[in-house]
């Protein structure tokens, strides 16, 4: 006996938020020691959940920080790789990306003739925007790097990142409801 599949939550109020968190997690400045740092921040989170993960800054093409936990898979490196091109690709987080593949019910390839081989739409990579007077460097669609994370359930990849980055910026920006 089948049992059925339990329904897929509206991901109109993930969107909502997603939107804002991307609007409002925005950096003055960035350079090694602030990667050092924001890394350092994701490396603890995972240490603290005893969670196995990979963590990847780079910024303008340059490595500036990666790191893995005890418990870390070989395949991390993958998704890490994977979800940076999809940040790279399309200019927002991979989790918001993933929540509009749902909404639509669509995929990559249907939505933006993206191969799966080389792209994810699965949480934990973030977009890292740096500010200028107030506004996006560059106009909106212009990123200077990635902060990518790997490891736990895709919801959780997200807002561990999430919480990382606006703790380095130290301001308060909506959560999503923790994964269940």
């Amino acid at each position: 006996m089948n049992a059925a599949a339990a329904p897929i939550p509206d991901p109109s109020p993930d969107l909502d938020i997603l939107s804002q968190q991307e609007a409002l997690l925005r950096f003055p400045s960035f350079d090694p020691d602030a990667a050092w740092q924001l890394g350092s921040l994701l490396h603890s989170a995972l240490v603290a959940r005893k969670a196995g993960g990979t963590v990847e800054i780079e910024c303008d093409g340059q490595l500036l920080f990666a790191c893995t936990t005890p418990g870390a898979k070989p395949s991390q490196a993958d998704w890490i790789r994977r979800k940076r091109n999809t940040v790279h690709r399309l200019h927002r987080s991979t989790y918001a990306i993933g929540r509009e593949l749902v909404r639509d019910s669509a995929t990559l390839e249907s939505a933006h003739g993206l191969s799966e081989t080389d792209y994810a739409a699965h949480g934990g990579g973030f977009p890292l925007w740096l500010k200028v007077d107030g506004e996006i460097e560059g106009g909106s669609n212009l990123i200077a790097g990635t902060i990518v994370l790997s490891g736990l359930p895709q919801r959780d990849d997200h807002n561990l990142v999430v919480a990382a980055i606006a703790e380095h910026l130290r301001i308060t920006v909506p959560q999503l409801s923790p994964a269940t």
